[in-house]
């Protein structure tokens, strides 16, 4: 979280966190000069075969040896088995590379993406992960290659030129209007390829969401329509896709049949130099072979000029991604919190509309109080309980815990302090025991078991078909609402955490659950820990002490809850005794 002085901080930040995806692909440095010295030899065991059939036309057949013949035959075994082995250890080390590329920004990736997807008024369409795989199946492919290769061409020109000036004029034309061809798949392409990426991420991403609320859509009978609407986007997805395959296609059949053509014009014009004995037949040969070879590159760039352009626009999007988040620098490890809470002159805006969501929030609580938030839908309440647990960006003012400020912290550190219950309740596909531990792997069962208990739960656990190890679907798809929240509960209650913030903990709740509520808040308190309720119903405020009340943003009352309910509820006695 960043208070607004700390702008530059965050640019520095933000700076350094883009040089993320450089720093990856500078750690393969090495794997790319092996390839680039394997290549050089590839690429110079790829003449074998014109400086045999050169040999064979312009030594063998005339001295008719056939010693001769078995010692080429010998030597091209070996030249050629040495460079399927070399072949072979490059396409490993493009693997290499892609899952070293994987490994070093993979997890970053997923955690970035994370962070951008929880900003207020942030709408993530991109998904890094998806980019991520892209870059990856490119690198570990046949694309990196041609591009490898790529430098031979004029080697392979100035080889032709040697043999004669005529050959190598013909094949430098020919591979000029092959690299044009390119060019222009290049640009004819490269807009609809990316509007077709946009389009289907925005296609997977509505078809997720759909699968998410599948009930409600059935219930609803909104199928046909969010099938309709998904299918819109996925007829747009597939209309770029096809027309940028047709160009794309199209002019790599050109390139196709232009390119054997030249060869057989290459041939053309050696035998007409080999009519008037300006060159060998053999060398006729040989310079058919090398065109080929020098235009292979072209021709294969060209095959994979789309995987090409979006790989790159992978790389660009994953260097936006990191842009957008600032870095997080290492912080100093702050000693474990006793719990006192300050929040003061708090401000929070939408951006980049700039609408005010919460103005001049001041209140601060003491280790073993509750406090509980009241007021009308969209008044700010949710909004208060993000930013008191670090997921919402301060416009003004700060949030202190223990006296050091929200950004002082480690996020993931202070994360073990805190506990929170979001209004919208999203259990993780797994079991109950993961869930309520976090998906932490070094969680004891006495912990799971303690949180469950400090949260009332327990005995509901145990009453499921497998307990702790029940599974719970996707999103908690397998138990019922009150049963999400009562594990979302213990989730929020797991360690023991010093501060815990509940999003209407009781919405879904049957009046057993309102009294395991109650208790479980009585119980934060008894341990010295502090409880923010934030609730429209009377029974989720038994067990606080002190009351805060919001309207439309802006804090009107707080103080011991007596006070604050007698302030809240005089106005309207007052005016029901004007009335009588």
């Amino acid at each position: 979280m960043l208070s607004p002085g700390e702008s530059n901080g965050a640019d520095f930040g933000s700076r350094q966190l883009t040089k993320v995806v450089q720093q990856a692909l500078h750690s393969c440095k090495s794997a790319f000069t092996s390839i680039l010295l394997f290549s050089l030899v590839i690429n110079l065991l790829m003449l074998t075969g014109s400086l045999f059939m050169l040999q064979i036309y312009d030594r063998v057949l005339p001295s008719k040896s056939v010693p001769t013949l078995i010692a080429l035959t010998i030597l091209i075994i070996v030249l050629y088995s040495f460079m399927g082995g070399l072949e072979f250890i490059r396409s490993r080390l493009l693997v290499r590379i892609g899952l070293r590329l994987d490994d070093k920004l993979s997890r970053i990736s997923f955690k970035e993406w994370l962070s951008q997807s929880i900003k207020i008024g942030h709408s993530q369409k991109k998904l890094p992960l998806n980019d991520l795989k892209f870059l990856r199946q490119f690198l570990s492919g046949p694309g990196p290659v041609s591009l490898f290769d790529m430098p031979w061409v004029p080697i392979y020109l100035f080889i032709i030129f040697m043999f004669h000036f005529y050959l190598g004029l013909l094949a430098t034309a020919g591979a000029i209007i092959v690299f044009s061809l390119a060019l222009i798949n290049e640009f004819s392409t490269k807009t609809k390829i990316s509007d077709a990426n946009i389009m289907d991420n925005e296609a997977s991403a509505f078809a997720n969401l759909a699968h998410r609320n599948a009930q409600s859509i059935t219930a609803m009978g909104m199928q046909n329509n969010i099938e309709s609407y998904w299918y819109e986007k996925h007829k747009k997805t597939l209309s770029l896709q096809t027309m940028a395959s047709d160009k794309s296609g199209a002019l790599t059949s050109v390139s196709k049949m232009f390119r054997m053509f030249l060869q057989s014009a290459v041939l053309a014009v050696g035998a007409w130099l080999a009519i008037e004995q300006e060159i060998t037949p053999g060398t006729m040969i040989a310079a058919s072979i090398i065109m080929g070879r020098a235009l292979t590159p072209i021709d294969q760039a060209i095959g994979q000029w789309k995987g090409f352009v979006t790989a790159r626009n992978s790389y660009k999007q994953l260097k936006l991604l990191f842009a957008q988040t600032p870095m997080q620098m290492q912080k100093l490890e702050l000693p474990v919190p006793v719990a006192k809470l300050e929040v003061s002159e708090l401000y929070v805006r939408l951006q980049p509309q700039n609408i005010a969501l919460l103005e001049n929030i001041n209140f601060s609580l003491n280790p073993g109080q509750a406090l509980g938030i009241i007021g009308a839908s969209a008044s700010g309440k949710s909004t208060l309980a993000k930013a008191i647990v670090g997921i919402v960006e301060l416009s003004n003012g700060s949030i202190r815990i223990d006296g050091s400020t929200l950004n002082q912290w480690d996020m993931d550190e202070l994360g073990k302090y805190l506990g929170y219950l979001p209004q919208n309740i999203e259990l993780l596909n797994g079991t109950v025991k993961q869930n309520i531990a976090r998906f932490d792997p070094s969680a004891t069962d006495e912990e799971i078991v303690a949180a469950a208990k400090n949260a009332y739960v327990h005995d509901v656990i145990k009453s499921m078909p497998n307990g702790y190890e029940t599974e719970i679907g996707e999103a908690g798809a397998f138990i019922s609402g009150g049963q999400k929240q009562r594990v979302a509960l213990a989730r929020a209650l797991f360690r023991d955490p010093k501060i815990i913030v509940l999003d209407e903990p009781n919405a879904n709740l049957d009046s057993e659950g309102d009294i395991a509520l109650t208790k479980a808040i009585k119980g934060i308190r008894e341990r010295g820990n502090i409880a923010i309720v934030l609730t429209h119903r009377p029974s989720a405020i038994a067990s606080v002490d002190m009351l805060l009340m919001i309207k439309d943003g802006r804090q009107s009352a707080f103080g011991p809850k007596d006070k604050v309910l007698k302030q809240v509820t005089q106005p309207k006695n007052k005016k029901i005794a004007g009335v009588k």
